[in-house]
């Protein structure tokens, strides 16, 4: 007669956030991308949000490069570190950011116009 014997317990979600190092959508640490309105014609597209686990100078130096724009990290008093570049950028950060995978698709919030 054979006993039935339940050797291991399987959780199907056990692994689920293994290797997920970004934060999970839903949470409030939204990554923001704003344009501003300056004199004329120009414009200045802010990013904030991302994680201090990150170099934001290395972050602009890539940027700048990327988008061939000029680009800054200023000392925001409430928002901490917040990444300034020149002409509207939106749409090119958000494709970077999800194309390097420093953040998810639901994490990021464009706002402006």
């Amino acid at each position: 007669m054979s006993a039935i014997q339940n050797l291991h317990t399987f959780d199907p979600f056990a692994d689920a956030t293994k290797g997920d190092d970004r934060l999970p959508a839903g949470t409030d640490d939204y990554i923001h991308i704003r344009v501003q309105q300056r004199n004329g014609r120009k414009t200045l597209t802010t990013v904030q949000g991302i994680s201090t686990n990150y170099d934001k100078k290395k972050l602009v130096k890539a940027f700048k490069k990327k988008f061939a724009c000029n680009g800054t990290v200023v000392e925001h008093s409430e928002h901490g570190e917040v990444i300034q570049l020149q002409g509207d950028q939106r749409k090119n950060i958000r494709q970077f950011l999800i194309d390097v995978e420093l953040a998810k698709e639901e994490q990021l919030k464009v706002h402006g116009f």
